[in-house]
């Protein structure tokens, strides 16, 4: 009865933990994204757009103008 009782919370706990690690870990790839040109150009291409210079401006404008953090 216990090995199912402390599973459980491990299992709830193990989700809960990754859940915010995978946040902030997202965070920081974000914030970085900020200051990197060529990884803002990656993830567009990626996503099947390709950028020209004005709209990568545009796109990194709108990256530094967003917090982040709470």
């Amino acid at each position: 009865m216990w090995y199912a009782v402390t599973a459980i919370v491990a299992l709830i706990a193990g989700g809960v933990g990754g859940f915010f690690i995978g946040v902030m870990y997202l965070r920081k790839q974000m914030e970085k994204m900020q200051s990197d040109p060529e990884m803002l150009q990656r993830m567009a291409k990626q996503m099947g757009y390709n950028l020209n210079k004005q709209q990568m401006g545009k796109m990194q404008q709108m990256m530094k103008n967003k917090k982040f953090r709470p």
